[in-house]
C-alpha cells in the first residue's frame, strides 16, 4: 500500500465496521487494487456469541399401572449437562461456513444421518448451501450421532454447532 492511500484506507476500515453492524453481518472482506504490486486486503469480523436456548424436556409416558406401582420412579432425574453450550461439547461438529443447512440431498429424500446412527469419518452429515454451491459437510470422526442441532433449511453461521458425534 503506498503512502498516498494511507489516510483514505485508515478511514475506510471504520466505515467497513459500520457497514458490518448496520447490515447485521459477521464478517466483511475487501480487496482494493491500486495498481501493480499495490493492494490493500481488509477483513473486518466480529465475534458472534450464540446463546442456545435450553431444549424442552422430552415428554415421557408412564403407563397407569407402572405409575401406581412405582411412584418414586416418576420423579424427574436431575438435569444432565444438556443445558451446557453444545459448541463446547468435544464431539460438536462446527459449521465451516455461513449458509443454509440441508439435512437431505434433495427435498423429500431421507436425511443423510439420524440421531443414533453410526457414522464413519468422511461420511456426509449434511449440506450447506453457500452462494448457490452445495457443500457436503463430512463427519470429522467416526461415532454415533447424538444430537442434530439444526433443522432442514435453516441458516447457519460460521462455527455454529451442527451436530454432536460421540
Amino acid at each position: 500500500m503506498s503512502k498516498d492511500h494511507t489516510a483514505a484506507d485508515v478511514a475506510f476500515i471504520p466505515a467497513l465496521a459500520e457497514l458490518l453492524n448496520a447490515n447485521d453481518l459477521s464478517e466483511i472482506s475487501v480487496k482494493r487494487e491500486y495498481g501493480e504490486n499495490d493492494t490493500l486486503n481488509v477483513k473486518v469480523a466480529k465475534h458472534v456469541q450464540m446463546i442456545a436456548a435450553p431444549a424442552p424436556a422430552p415428554a415421557t409416558y408412564v403407563a397407569p399401572a407402572a405409575a401406581a406401582a412405582a411412584p418414586a420412579a416418576a420423579a424427574p432425574a436431575p438435569a444432565a449437562p444438556a443445558s451446557a453450550d453444545p459448541a463446547e461439547h468435544p464431539g460438536a461438529v462446527p459449521s465451516p461456513m455461513v449458509g443454509t443447512a440441508y439435512l437431505a440431498p434433495e427435498p423429500g429424500a431421507d436425511a443423510f444421518v439420524k440421531v443414533g446412527q453410526q457414522v464413519n469419518a468422511g461420511e456426509t452429515l449434511l449440506i450447506i448451501e453457500a452462494m448457490k454451491t452445495m457443500n457436503h459437510i463430512p463427519a470429522p470422526v467416526s461415532g454415533t450421532v447424538k444430537r442434530i442441532l439444526v433443522t432442514d433449511g435453516t441458516p447457519v453461521e460460521f462455527g455454529a454447532p451442527l451436530m454432536i458425534i460421540e
